[in-house]
């Protein structure tokens, strides 16, 4: 008897384990599944920007090219992280097949990291991703993210959820974040990227990592795909075309800001809304504070009346009349630019 209770055992234990791989094969085959679905969706952003550098002892803008990903959510319309193509001067699209077409920025968010663009035409035949409900998403859960790590075109890893972060406590959309943390390998050329559910859902969008190297160390991060959703489907606030440097009460009064606050201009895009208005961008670098920041650009004061302060009030103010504003509503900004204030109007 003793006998057939332990055979029994072994056949228990080793069912088991057979089942264990069996469920892992199977993952493994769902996975590459999902893969030739949702890929020819993916695409690759080419960009070019200018940034000052220094040269033979002067400093000059210099253009310079970056790499991310995105990927269609409709015929014309791609999501992406902001910090892609936030300042750059030209935008390409890189299809699965090769096809390259141009794109410009549509509404960008800093703090949460994604930005719409959309397509100068129509992708023929485009096969369109869903964005699910990344509040339902748990630790634990396994995804997997598609992109282009150091310029691997379409290339994919996997992981799983290992956190959550998220600033929902401000009332205003330019400070509102929400991140999913995963172990999945994120790399240079990632950024904008889908983070894809087993489902085949997209409920993240590539942002960022933490590293003492540069390179991946296991902690990775994605705008969630409902913060998506909430700033840059249903808000739609135009993109500026202008990075900012936000000034404190301490920074203001070390450049001799005439107010409490202000927004100081690192770079601008010159075919970009706030380009077109004469807006300047810094020329100097300098740092602040362990802040590495470019002086001598204008610093925005008001915005149609809008006194600039950092606060809940004033930003969520200043986003409500962000989008509301029609194409050819007139633009006021109210900037201090070489110790004056002047007035650029569209």
């Amino acid at each position: 008897m003793i006998f057939f209770k332990k055979y029994f055992e072994v056949r228990h234990i080793s069912l088991l384990v057979l089942l264990f791989f069996c469920g892992q094969i199977n993952r493994a085959q769902d996975l590459s599944g999902l893969y030739e679905k949702v890929n020819p969706s993916v695409v690759i952003l080419l960009t070019q920007e200018k940034s000052l550098q220094q040269v033979g002892g002067f400093s000059q803008m210099i253009s310079s090219e970056g790499l991310g990903s995105g990927f269609l959510i409709s015929e014309t319309q791609i999501l992406t992280a902001a910090h892609v193509v936030d300042v750059a001067e030209r935008v390409l699209v890189q299809f699965n097949d090769g096809k390259l077409i141009e794109a410009t920025v549509t509404s960008s968010f800093d703090e949460p990291d994604i930005a719409l663009i959309t397509l100068t035409e129509p992708q023929k035949n485009a096969r369109f991703l869903t964005l699910g409900d990344s509040d339902k998403t748990k630790v634990g859960e396994r995804v997997f993210v598609v992109g282009a790590p150091f310029g691997l075109a379409h290339s994919l890893s996997s992981g799983y959820i290992s956190g959550r972060i998220k600033n929902d406590e401000a009332q205003n959309p330019f400070t509102n974040s929400e991140y999913l943390q995963t172990d999945a390998a994120i790399n240079t050329g990632n950024s904008g990227g889908p983070m894809f559910n087993l489902k085949g859902e997209v409920i993240g969008i590539v942002s960022h990592i933490k590293t003492r190297t540069g390179g991946f160390q296991g902690i990775g991060f994605a705008a969630t795909s409902n913060i998506a959703k909430e700033l840059l489907l249903n808000r739609n606030i135009p993109w500026s075309g202008a990075e900012f440097f936000p000034l404190s009460k301490e920074a203001s009064k070390l450049l001799n800001i005439p107010q409490e606050n202000g927004l100081l201009v690192q770079r601008v895009v010159s075919s970009s809304p706030y380009g077109k208005l004469g807006l300047r961008g810094g020329t100097v670098k300098a740092t602040i504070n362990n802040t590495e920041l470019l002086l001598g650009g204008d610093v925005i004061l008001s915005i149609n009346g809008i006194r600039f302060e950092m606060t809940d009030e004033t930003l969520k103010k200043l986003g409500d009349y962000a989008a509301t504003v029609k194409p050819n509503e007139p633009i006021v900004l109210e900037v201090l630019r070489e110790g004056k204030i002047i007035a650029l109007k569209k």
